[in-house]
């Protein structure tokens, strides 16, 4: 088991590799990995889990601690990104379903990879997962809410069904490891240490999925969604960190803030656009969950060199 949980350290560690070189391989070789599209929801399921495993009643007494800190960051996660979709769509004139995908993944939650880069530039990790916590059980209600208000022009939006579709992918599973982890206790560490690999596998085989499904539309529009994934990404993470300064927030927050509106739950935008739109509409959150992997370690090394209230900078902790 050590050197599995080294292992998973080391996958984690490399994630952006792992996501691009499997991209890569799905586009050049589509018939290898289609056959993984029926199985996206599971894998989701799966990485939710074990969220639920690591959460801890610690993560919400943080909540409960400084919930103006915490509603800033859920009103910023929830007003910014999908207002950038929004405005990217009709600004750019993108095509209906690439719109839709570009809006679904602006209103999807924050994902885990915010919390890890976070951690990397020194910033308020407790802030980070306790948004991240919020926003992610706040999904069910406030993402379909979100995407029936500003997709619907384009396409027809289902919010009763999408609804159902995160309580069954995002919360029931996180319900399910907080309960395990509840019953087992110290158990499920040896179990949390591997997480990283499971959800690097995951993440990875459902990019892969989605490009592969997606090859031929890829090779076609690719250069125009990944443009507009680039563009949401990085103003994304600009006004996280502007609307931290704006607030008064010390600068471990404002990296907090900025790291946790940029980086979405791309995995969830790509099962509920699989589910309830087209395989083209999942395109913008399979390439957001290529490109944020990259954007957030480099943000992450930034913001190493931005110094915090107490006067540190340089690398995480150790």
């Amino acid at each position: 088991m050590h050197s599995l949980a080294r292992l998973s350290r080391f996958v984690g560690k490399t994630f952006a590799f792992w996501v691009l070189l499997f991209a890569v391989l799905a586009f050049f070789a589509p018939a290898q990995f289609k056959w993984i599209g029926a199985y996206i929801v599971p894998l989701l399921g799966i990485i939710m889990f074990g969220m639920g495993l690591t959460l801890s009643k610690e993560d919400f007494i943080e909540v409960a601690k400084r919930p103006m800190d915490v509603a800033i960051g859920v009103l910023g996660q929830f007003i910014i990104m999908p207002a950038l979709a929004w405005i990217l769509a009709k600004a750019l004139q993108l095509p209906p379903e690439v719109a839709v995908g570009v809006i679904l993944v602006g209103c999807c939650p924050g994902g885990t990879a915010s919390n890890v880069m976070t951690f990397l530039a020194r910033g308020d990790v407790a802030l980070s997962v306790a948004i991240t916590s919020v926003t992610t059980l706040l999904a069910p209600i406030v993402t379909p809410a979100l995407i029936y208000l500003l997709a619907s022009q384009w396409l027809e939006v289902s919010a009763a069904a999408m609804f159902w579709s995160i309580v069954q992918v995002v919360v029931f599973p996180i319900v399910l490891g907080l309960v395990v982890q509840t019953l087992l206790g110290t158990k499920v560490r040896s179990a949390v240490a591997v997480l990283p690999l499971v959800s690097v596998v995951a993440i990875v085989a459902i990019v892969a999925a989605v490009v592969a499904g997606n090859q031929a539309r890829i090779a076609t529009s690719g250069l125009m969604i990944f443009a507009v994934v680039v563009l949401h990404n990085g103003l994304g993470l600009l006004l996280g960190y502007w609307l931290g300064k704006l607030t008064g927030m010390p600068v471990s927050k404002r990296k907090a803030l900025s790291i946790e509106v940029g980086m979405q739950n791309s995995g969830l935008g790509v099962a509920l656009a699989t589910a309830h739109f087209s395989p083209l509409a999942a395109v913008p959150s399979a390439i957001f969950s290529v490109w944020h992997n990259i954007s957030g370690p480099l943000i992450a090394t930034l913001y190493q060199r931005f110094r915090n209230e107490d006067g540190s900078t340089g690398a995480a902790p150790r």
